[in-house]
């Protein structure tokens, strides 16, 4: 395989690379390996690479190289990224000769999660193998490969949310480079002179590798909200403004974000500090999609792709699995298109949050071949490459070390840990977040706050990560629960997820033989161990939020079943352990959290009858 440096070189046009994730179901990676094949041999100009990301610590590392092998197969250039901070040495050596072996001979060395020996709790000896910065695994793979593996780093145009100043993240990248880093690929921005500026002072400071700008279209309003609070990117005061009006209708969102990224594109290129950028895709496709036709970055010849062993065929497929028509692979940026596509979005505001209002994902309009083309969380069709992820930034905690000590504290006790979540649910600004949740309460969560206040009390300690009202035919338009195009009608069943210890278990389990006799209540509960149970049948579907829009077919937007259900509960589980590991071993926090990690249940409670506001807070509180 070639390396990355030499194809840049190759050819004198303006070049592009998509970034993918592994997806979290095995439906999920037949589904992205179509879209990536679509992708690389339509008649638009083909990536130069693409790059496949790697779980902070490892934790994606089987599926990612998985992914990697079946992109190479088909005949495409691909950039590993590898993280190596809380990642012993021999596993990094084990992924570098896999690579090898595959035929990878690009990587993206990434720090990844702040190494634990400095910046968390720990004592040093717990990971004495540790890598601690990305100039470590530069060095590293220098010396264990020589010249084999062609090496790119992250640079930042705005500072690191870890740096000092900007003057320091120009430092470190300088060391990168020194330690003998080939390219940069750049976090996303949105300020073209900035980032022209920035370049500048990359090159007087001896800086002289090929730097490839990140580029991440705009999705979906909330996703896009997280997506900056995490990473401290400033963004131009016109894009807020011209998001604001249309925040709450995706697909017009999306087509602003394509429109965005298509004139982000075009300045790049017009400035002449670059030649090429990077998309973050999300696993999505028809944003890219529109940018390169607005681009008119068209290949002379459609390049040939090999098939991989998860393609199923090379027509584009819709949800149904009936190949779409010709010509449903475009997607106009005219603000006018807005109205005709359907509402698409997240399928709640947050990933792992009981407090944010649901945005939903959008049913697909006659002849779209993506029916999953938006950000979509963990509540929707577990066959999307899309399913599970939000913001692009991954699992786990989203705030950095120092920031989760100072918010979360040193909790000792559960009754310490139901304080937590109630001074969250009280909107009290020394906890503005928890481990589940980054983002404010939202005025949805608002309508069912003394519900879940109760529910996370000392007294009874279901801690909830998921919850949501009933709706009985709630205008679309409405400020609280509406959602889609206007005219429509929304309804929700009401549910609430939570972890509770197994006696809480075994006392709704019994509640629901005596208490449920006409099936109104669903529940599902699982431990990390991967003990279950439910009350439902094993291939049940339930469609919690669905609505009604004008000449459209109903729209079932967020699901819970048991396959995603099980999917979320793994990384539910591995959050707890996480923040354990801000906390110094044998520390009462860090022994109670591995406890709730080990010994808890998360569990998902569904009360069917939508008309009955109160039914399922009745059912939990014992009312």
């Amino acid at each position: 395989m070639p390396h990355i440096t030499d194809l840049i070189a190759r050819d004198d046009r303006p070049f592009h690379t998509f970034e993918f994730f592994p997806p979290r179901t095995e439906p999920g990676v037949a589904n992205l390996l179509d879209r990536v094949a679509r992708l690389a041999a339509s008649p638009l100009r083909a990536p130069l690479a693409v790059s496949v990301t790697w779980g902070a610590g490892g934790s994606t590392a089987d599926r990612s190289l998985e992914l990697a092998e079946n992109i190479a197969r088909m005949g495409i250039d691909v950039i590993l990224h590898m993280t190596c901070t809380n990642m012993p040495k021999a596993k990094v050596d084990a992924a570098l000769k896999r690579a090898r072996a595959i035929g990878i001979s690009n990587i993206l060395a990434l720090r990844g999660d702040a190494p634990r020996g400095e910046e968390y709790a720990l004592h040093a000896s717990d990971h004495a193998d540790e890598f601690q910065h990305a100039d470590d695994l530069v060095r590293h793979v220098r010396k264990e490969h020589g010249d084999y593996f062609c090496i790119g780093v992250a640079g930042y145009p705005t500072p690191h949310p870890d740096s000092e100043n900007a003057d320091s993240d120009i430092k470190w990248l300088k060391a990168k480079c020194d330690a003998g880093a080939d390219f940069i690929v750049t976090q996303l921005f949105y300020d073209v002179p900035s980032f022209v500026e920035w370049v500048a002072r990359c090159r007087a400071a001896g800086i002289s590798q090929p730097i490839i700008p990140g580029v991440m279209p705009i999705q979906n309003y909330v996703s896009f909200r997280r997506l900056v609070n995490l990473t401290k990117c400033p963004v131009p005061e016109g894009i807020m403004r011209d998001l604001e009006p249309i925040k709450g209708d995706d697909a017009a969102v999306k087509l602003y974000g394509a429109k965005v990224a298509t004139e982000l594109v075009q300045g790049l290129i017009a400035s002449k500090v670059v030649r090429g950028v990077h998309f973050c895709t999300l696993n999505l496709e028809k944003s890219v999609r529109t940018i390169l036709e607005n681009l008119e970055w068209t290949a002379a010849v459609p390049v040939p792709i090999r098939g991989s062993p998860h393609t199923r065929h090379n027509q584009l497929i819709a949800d149904d699995g009936v190949p779409a028509p010709s010509g449903a692979d475009s997607l106009s940026i005219s603000p006018s298109d807005a109205s005709v596509l359907a509402q698409w979005g997240l399928n709640r505001a947050h990933q792992t949050a009981p407090q944010a209002s649901p945005a939903k994902p959008p049913l697909p309009t006659a002849g779209e071949d993506s029916w999953d083309e938006f950000p979509n969380g963990r509540f929707t069709d577990v066959r999307s490459p899309a399913y599970g992820e939000i913001d692009g930034w991954g699992s786990g905690l989203k705030i950095t070390p120092a920031q989760a000590l100072k918010e979360w504290g040193t909790p000792a006790t559960p009754a310490d840990l139901s304080s937590l979540f109630t001074r969250y649910l009280h909107c009290d600004p020394a906890a503005p977040t928890t481990p589940f949740c980054d983002m404010p309460l939202s005025p949805e969560s608002e309508t069912i706050l003394p519900f879940l206040i109760e529910l996370n009390s000392a007294e009874r300690q279901y801690w909830t990560v998921g919850s949501q009202p009933a709706v009985d035919a709630a205008r679309s338009e409405d400020a609280v629960h509406g959602w889609g195009p206007p005219g429509g009608y929304v309804f929700q069943k009401a549910y609430a997820e939570f972890f509770v210890p197994l006696a809480q278990v075994q006392k709704l389990e019994r509640k629901l033989v005596s208490e449920n006799p006409n099936g109104r209540i669903s529940m599902y509960a699982a431990n990390r161990r991967g003990d279950y149970l439910t009350n439902t049948l094993k291939d049940a579907v339930n469609a919690v939020t669905w609505a009604a829009f004008p000449g459209q077919e109903i729209v079932q937007s967020t699901i819970i079943e048991e396959i995603s259900f099980l999917a979320w509960k793994e990384e539910a589980f591995d959050i707890w352990r996480e923040w354990s590991l801000l906390y110094p071993r044998a520390s009462p926090a860090r022994k109670l959290l591995e406890d709730v990690s080990e010994n808890w249940w998360l569990v998902s409670v569904i009360h069917h009858d939508y008309k009955d506001a109160k039914g399922l807070w009745r059912f939990l509180l014992d009312e």
